[in-house]
Parts: C-alpha cells; sequence; structure tokens
C-alpha cells in the first residue's frame, strides 16, 4: 500500500503551500487517480512521490515504511516513473529504450545481462508492441510511444508505477487503447497505479478509486461514482454539468446553452484564499 499522509509542501519563493495536507491512499491491483483542473496540486503530489521534491510537513509511506528519504537508487526498484511526454535524444530502437528501465538493476559500468534482455522483451510483449521492438523509438507513433514508456516501467520491476497524464497528447482511440493497457497490467500484476488525468470521463470509466483535487486540497476521494459527482465538478471545475447514465455507465456532460452555443457556468461561491471570488 502507498499511503500520503497529511503532507504539506511549499516552494521557495512563495508565501503560501501548494499542497495543503493532502492524504490519500492507493492499494495493488487497482488504480487510483487524482483529477482536478490545472494548478491543483496533481502533478507537485507527484514529484514528492517520486523524491524529486520534499514536503515541508507529512509522510509518504510505502508498506508503513517512509520513503521520503530514501535514496535514489533504491527509489528506482520501487517506484516507476511514466512521463506525459519523452523526447529521445538518440534514435534508440523500442527495446534499447525499455531495457533502459532496467538500469537500477545493472551495477556500474556493467552490461545488461541475458534477464535483463528477457525482462525488457516480456514487458514489450505485455503491452502487445512486439512488432516494434526493432523500430526506432523516434519513428513510433504517440500511442505506441506511451506504450514503449509503459513498458519501460514494466521492465523496471517496481510495485508502484505512477504515470503523469498518460493519455496527453493521444487521439481518442489511443486515450482508450493505453488506459485499457494501464487498467489490465494493473490487474494481472498487482501493481499500484496512480496517474493524474484531466478528463473526468477518462476517470469514470477507467479508475477504481479517484482522488479529486482543487487549489492544493483534496476535496473528495472514493468510489468513481461517489467523488465525480454534479456538485464536485460544478466546485471545481466552475461549470453545471448533468451526469448522466447510459448503458450501465456514467458520463459527464457539460450544460450548454443551446440558443448561445455557450458552456453556462456554475452558480457557486468559491472561496480562496479568504476571499470570495463568485
Amino acid at each position: 500500500m502507498l499511503e500520503v499522509k497529511g503532507i504539506h509542501f511549499r516552494h521557495q519563493h512563495l508565501e503560501e503551500d501548494v499542497l495543503k495536507g493532502v492524504e490519500f491512499d492507493a492499494v495493488g491491483g487497482e488504480i487510483t487517480t487524482l483529477l482536478g483542473p490545472n494548478g491543483s496540486g496533481k502533478t507537485t503530489v507527484f514529484k514528492c512521490i517520486a523524491g524529486l521534491w520534499k514536503p515541508q510537513r507529512g509522510e509518504i509511506l510505502f508498506n508503513k515504511k517512509d520513503i521520503s528519504n530514501l535514496p535514489y537508487e533504491k527509489r528506482a526498484k520501487m517506484l516507476a516513473i511514466v512521463p506525459q511526454e519523452h523526447e529521445p535524444p538518440f534514435p534508440y530502437s523500442v527495446l534499447d529504450a525499455v531495457l533502459m528501465g532496467r538500469v537500477s538493476h545493472v551495477s556500474l559500468f556493467s552490461s545488461p545481462s541475458k534477464y535483463d534482455y528477457f525482462k525488457a522483451e516480456e514487458a514489450i510483449e505485455s503491452v502487445g508492441i512486439s512488432h516494434l521492438k526493432e523500430k526506432a523509438y523516434t519513428r513510433v507513433s504517440g500511442g505506441e510511444r506511451q506504450l514503449v514508456l509503459i513498458a519501460r516501467a514494466l521492465a523496471q520491476e517496481a510495485p508502484v508505477m505512477l504515470l503523469d497524464e498518460p493519455t496527453s497528447h493521444l487521439d481518442f482511440r489511443n486515450q482508450v487503447i493505453v488506459l485499457n493497457k494501464i487498467k489490465e497490467i494493473a490487474r494481472y500484476k498487482g501493481l499500484i497505479v496512480l496517474m493524474t488525468l484531466h478528463d473526468p470521463n477518462l476517470a469514470m470509466l477507467f479508475s477504481d478509486k479517484v482522488v479529486m483535487m482543487n487549489n492544493g486540497h483534496v476535496i473528495s476521494k472514493g468510489f468513481p461514482q461517489e467523488v465525480i459527482t454534479e456538485d464536485n465538478l460544478k466546485s471545481v471545475y466552475m461549470i453545471d454539468v448533468s451526469v448522466i447514465n447510459w448503458c450501465g455507465k456514467k458520463f459527464i456532460c457539460p450544460r450548454i446553452n443551446q440558443s448561445k452555443d455557450k458552456i453556462i457556468p456554475a452558480k457557486v461561491r468559491i472561496q480562496m484564499h479568504d476571499k470570495i471570488l463568485i
């Protein structure tokens, strides 16, 4: 289990905390999604978990052990990170790009072993891109590249996978393919999968748990249908929406003023920094 317990984070040049007592947990075999608008603190949470930034207060626990001060080489065996996008400086093959996920298992000045190659090819096969392994990583499509990054994270053999907006820059088809594959991997490999998303519909469809954030706070957390509600979406995104049922699933639809083709802003009072904005 990964536990984020009351973390506060503040940049040195700011007077106010960016994260304000963020608390949630994520378990193996499930996808936990951080959902919220730009600037809500989702990526900051990721950077604190990854050890890139250190919270001023609070704890980050893995299996009840604090990992805040864990050395990077040990953290790399615990956490695998899939970034939003990645532009390689050289045209590595897909196999070589995935093999880089084995770095934390290869000692200094050593070469990858046969076992490292086996784990890389196994990861490639598990995401369904074996036909691409000899192709240049720079020549694959956006959706395929995201699957390569997921395979690289799998080759790392870490129990926790962090995915920062894995559907960013992907078209509709590739969004579904990538999220389906992530869900399948979480189930069959028992990984703790934590990802950030902007789209509440995708969060509703593919998440086991959702943590909704705004302005550095956790607004709500729990099952998607309990968190992604009309009231929560109105207060966080400041627009009127309807949650509709179709084919046994819930979908979020913004309310459009048909006469003017404008999204209807929510009539809510938003309080930030002790000032009433609306």
